[in-house]
């Protein structure tokens, strides 16, 4: 394990329970603990995009303002929707927000997951074309993503402009270099990872994945991981992909933490999510040196270079820093964390 960072939904709620009950407390927040993990030594601050729903959404101007309060953590997504996004306007605020960080931008991009809305996409004014899913749109936007990223010139430019331009067709500005090569696809299945790496992406696999085989979550993840590489050595890729898993983790080292997590063992769940049968990974909560043990044991952590810890956002930053702090002070060492 090379990497460790966290995950947050950014939820946000009016309950009187919650740290975080509004959309600009999940904003703020979100800055406040991506700085807090840099200075606890985290490696990485990702965020999940949600629409019409209480949770974060627009992940661009976040990224910007993390990236200007922070210098040296990563700064990523996991996932973005593209069924929802127009990659050419993508490609410019993502190359802005990785220009205002200096490059440490990660950004996991995906089909998506059942949103709130049916068919949410469309009222974002995208419509799969005849014949075609709202799957292959999500794919087609990600080609169109990932031929702009690479800084080359493909519009007919103005015989009479307002400004000078350069000669030869003209690209999407700003544009970031390397931006190409930290673009992630997050996968919930063997084929999909594949695909992946076909493209030259990196993967990330979350907390649930196709049940293809009713083997425990984290063997088939591990498999899954397995094959992605394959695939990515088997495409003739030049440089060393990344691969990230998600889990929820909880290091016990205080009664905050036994009255919120522990609650007894955790197993592996199996459900029907857009017809698709899943297995979703169960969550990790128990002393250190147990912890340590039960992590050690779970094959998809050992394949991946990534960690994300899914941390509950509506706990407020401090319990939340101090659940990144534990983890990196008891736990991360006997992953092979530095």
């Amino acid at each position: 394990m090379k990497k460790i960072g966290f995950l947050s939904f950014g939820h946000w709620s009016p309950s009187p329970q919650s740290r975080t009950r509004s959309a600009r407390d999940a904003l703020l927040q979100s800055i406040d603990l991506a700085v807090a993990a840099e200075e606890l030594g985290a490696d990485g601050a990702y965020f999940r995009v949600h629409h019409f729903a209480r949770q974060l959404a627009s992940p661009f101007p976040l990224l910007a303002a993390i990236g200007a309060k922070t210098s040296r953590i990563e700064i990523g997504t996991a996932v973005i929707d593209m069924r929802y996004e127009n990659p050419l306007y993508m490609a410019e605020d993502a190359s802005a927000a990785d220009l205002i960080s200096g490059g440490r931008l990660q950004l996991g991009i995906s089909r998506g997951s059942p949103e709130q809305v049916i068919d949410g996409w469309r009222y974002f004014g995208y419509v799969p074309e005849e014949g075609q899913s709202d799957a292959d749109m999500a794919r087609r936007h990600t080609g169109v993503l990932l031929s702009v990223l690479k800084g080359e010139g493909f519009a007919e430019p103005n015989p009479r402009p307002m400004f000078p331009n350069p000669l030869g067709l003209l690209r999407l500005e700003p544009h970031s270099e390397g931006l190409r090569e930290r673009i992630w696809w997050g996968s919930a299945s063997n084929a999909t990872a594949v695909w992946a790496a076909q493209q030259g992406m990196n993967l990330q696999s979350s907390t649930l994945k196709e049940d293809e085989t009713g083997e425990p979550f984290h063997v088939q993840q591990a498999e899954q991981i397995r094959r992605y590489r394959e695939a990515w050595k088997e495409a003739g890729h030049t440089r060393k992909p990344r691969v990230s898993v998600s889990r929820s983790i909880f290091a016990l080292v205080d009664d905050r933490d036994r009255a919120y997590f522990g609650r007894g063992k955790d197993n592996d769940q199996v459900g029907i999510i857009d017809n698709m049968r899943a297995i979703f990974g169960r969550s990790y909560a128990a002393e250190p040196d147990r912890l340590m043990e039960e992590l050690k044991s779970d094959e998809a952590v050992a394949e991946a270079d990534t960690l994300l810890l899914t941390v509950p956002n509506q706990l407020g930053v401090d319990y939340n820093a101090h659940v990144i702090e534990a983890i990196l002070k008891y736990v991360a060492p006997a992953l092979g964390w530095r």
